[in-house]
This record gives structure tokens, sequence and C-alpha cells, in this order.
């Protein structure tokens, strides 16, 4: 029953062989077992493998599939779900990122697939103006009722947690250690009660020695995994700016709240604005605006009456943004087969025919 689970975990156990070289050999061999079971000339052909890789895959097979056992073990004991890159309930927002981890470990009740995504970061010594957005912000998106993602730190990452539970949204903590610890321990209790409405990621192990070089890792994730990106208070350097770096890279929506010229805490923020990284946020009404959150609908009544005037393949991707609302390109593109230099062509002549809408960072829903 969990066999391909148990050849899953050993593949993110292989060292040397990150997400990119993993995806690349699960496209080329099929599923995680087979790269395991595959001969090692056959591997060696598969491009930016080569020997090194294949022989690390030889020579360390049973080691790691041993230590993933344990893993599984720890996992059923501990009533984490397991997401694989390629089962239908890993984030979508995710898989469009190359270095998007290949396993994650999610503990609580979360949709990571959620409608609306916001991250919000900032820095650990948040001032009372800091913490004062930040718990403004997220009370007056509560209509919009956003999953609100963080990564459980002291400062602004605590103050974002705390107060979504209080507006009764969903938040999710995303870790750079496995789950069988919690950093920092002093956040013990809202982590747990995170888990009713929420609850814990991570793509690591249990067992995963606690290291600096893993945080920016949990960064990516938290980039990745959103629509957009607030940064509320930083200095010059810090954490959440490498967060904000990397939601741009992603092509998603980063803003930054400013403040004072003099204010040390706002200068990282200020950067991003500067260098256009970042919009200005100041209220919650900014965001709502950039993101299109206000846009009514139509009426379904309406909806169908469109699929009428349409060609067969425009009336199906019209029939599928009405039933799951807002998607991405890529999602759109799984939905209907369709590839995406098609889609495009598709999604252009309904844009124009204003029916379907396009929003930033590539998602298309009904006009």
């Amino acid at each position: 029953m969990h066999e391909p689970l148990l050849y899953q975990i050993a593949l993110t156990f292989l060292p040397g062989i990150g997400p990119v070289k993993a995806k690349n050999l699960l496209a080329y061999c099929g599923s995680a077992e087979a790269v395991f079971n595959e001969k090692a000339s056959v591997l060696q052909r598969i491009p930016e493998i080569g020997n090194s890789t294949s022989d690390t895959i030889m020579g360390l097979k049973n080691e790691v599939l041993l230590r993933a056992e344990s893993e599984l073990d720890f996992i059923i004991k501990n009533n984490i779900r397991p997401l694989f890159y390629t089962d239908k309930d890993y984030p979508q927002r995710l898989k469009d990122c190359d270095d998007g981890p290949l396993m994650l470990y999610a503990k609580g009740n979360m949709n990571l697939n959620h409608p609306r995504i916001i991250s919000i970061v900032g820095t650990r010594n948040a001032t009372g103006y800091g913490k004062g957005f930040c718990e403004k912000l997220i009370e007056d998106l509560q209509p919009y009722a956003p999953l609100i993602i963080s990564g459980l730190a002291y400062g602004i990452d605590i103050c974002a947690h705390r107060c979504a539970m209080k507006c009764s949204l969903p938040t999710v903590g995303v870790l750079a250690h496995g789950l069988d610890v919690l950093y920092p321990n002093l956040h013990l209790s809202a982590a747990q009660a995170m888990e009713q409405n929420g609850g814990l990621l991570t793509e690591f192990a249990s067992r995963t020695k606690m290291a600096p070089e893993l945080f920016p890792m949990r960064n990516r994730i938290v980039a990745g995994i959103s629509d957009c990106t607030i940064v509320i208070e930083s200095d010059i350097k810090g954490g959440s700016l490498i967060t904000a770096h990397q939601a741009s890279s992603y092509g998603r929506e980063v803003f930054a709240l400013p403040g004072r010229y003099s204010d040390k805490l706002s200068a990282g923020c200020h950067n991003l604005i500067r260098k256009n990284i970042a919009a200005i946020i100041t209220s919650a009404q900014d965001l709502v605006e950039y993101m299109n959150w206000d846009t009514e609908r139509q009426p379904k009544t309406q909806q169908l009456s469109l699929l009428q005037s349409h060609t067969e393949e425009e009336s199906r991707v019209l029939k599928i943004l009405q039933d799951k609302g807002k998607l991405h390109v890529d999602q759109l593109s799984d939905y209907t087969g369709f590839t995406h230099s098609k889609l495009s062509g598709i999604l252009l002549n309904l844009e124009f025919s204003g029916v379907v809408k396009s929003l930033p960072g590539k998602i298309f829903e009904l006009e």
C-alpha cells in the first residue's frame, strides 16, 4: 500500500540530487520506484545525470530505502500528510517553480491550492507600527478569506499567524526543519492551534539537523506557494528580503510597507520599492485592487449562455473556469489537455471577446 511513497521519500534522501535533477529522473523513468530499479547504464544516458548521479543511486539505494521506511513510520504515527510532486493535492503554484520541493510534509487541516494565498513576512524585531499594520491588514482582508502563509518566526511571522486565527482565517507556517521539532519552541501552542484551520508545512524529513542554509530553502516555499508576498518591516538585509526576491523571480506579486525615511526597519522595504521589486501597500484595499479581488463574477446562468456562442475548444475552457474559478495557465493546461501555445491563442480570443480576464501571475477568470 505504501510502496510508491517509500520510493518517493527515498528519492529525496539521495545526496546531490535536488528537486530539478530529481524531476528530470522522474520524467525519464516514470516513477520514483522506476528510478531505483533502472539499470545504471540507462540512468547514465539521461541528460544532466551521468555517471556520478547514477553511482550515487546505485551505491546508496539500500541505505536511503531503509531511512525512508523509518520516515514512513514517523509519518503514519504522527498523522502527517506527505505530498509528492506528482500528487493532485500538491500545491499547483509550487509546481510552477522549477526548484519547487519534490516532497512536502503537512500537518493539520489545509488546502494548499486555496483560491487566494498570501505570504506575510518581515523582521523578527517588529515594532508596534509593523505589528499594527499586520493586524489591520489581516482584519480588513477577512471578507476575502485568504490563506495566510508565514514562517512561524518571531516578530511579523507569528503576528500574522495569530491575527489570522483571531479572524478565523486559515494559516500555514512553513518550517525550516522536520515536523519532529518546532523552532522556536515558544510558538508551540500557536502551532498546535493552527492545525485546526491550517497547520505546518515543510520539505524536510524528521531528524533533519537545523542549519542556516535551510532557511532560504524554506523561504522559497513561502514565496512560491503564494499569489503575492507582503513585506512588513525589514532592515536593509534579512530573510524577508530573500523571500521577496524569490517571489519576484517566480513572477509573483510583491508588496512592501513604507515607513519614515529614518526608520532602520523600513530600509529594506524602501529598497524593494525603489528598485521596482515591490509595490507600495498601505492598506488592504491596495492589495484587493491590485489583485483584482473585488471584481464580481457573472451569474452562472449568464456564463452558461456564453458557452453557446464559442467554439468547442473555447467552450471547454469557459466551462472549466466556470466550475473551478480562477486558475493559473498551467492548471488550465492540465484540465483542458491543451498545450500552452494552443491555450494561449484560445485565451487571447476569449479576452478579446470580453468573457475572460487575465490577472497578475498568469491567472485567468471569467469576466
